[in-house]
């Protein structure tokens, strides 16, 4: 068990290290820099989608109030709203659809 962690946190290390140890002008390249820029945000979209579409029981593909919120939110983000109009615009529409 011991040897897992530190084998995970090894290899962590590892990888940052890996990096940080890669020449600028590797990283000055127009086409580097924007695929760092936008595997930030391909990261977290993976995300999003996997914890308002997964079932929380098994490998289904649920649609209920978690996916709704999402459509709230990228709808109040088109608008332009503010951070928390978002936050709390999104929370309300999934509490209401819950409580019906």
């Amino acid at each position: 068990m011991w040897w897992a962690v530190l084998g995970a946190g090894l290899g962590c290390y590892l990888l940052k290290l890996a990096g940080l140890s890669v020449p600028a002008r590797v990283l000055a390249h127009p086409v580097v820099a924007r695929i760092a820029d936008l595997v930030p945000v391909a990261l977290l979209a993976a995300l999003v989608a996997v914890q308002v579409l997964a079932a929380p029981e098994g490998r289904a593909l649920v649609l209920d109030a978690r996916a709704a919120a999402l459509g709230v939110a990228v709808v109040l983000l088109l608008l332009r709203a503010p951070f928390l109009v978002v936050v709390f615009g999104s929370a309300a529409a999934a509490a209401l659809l819950r409580l019906l």
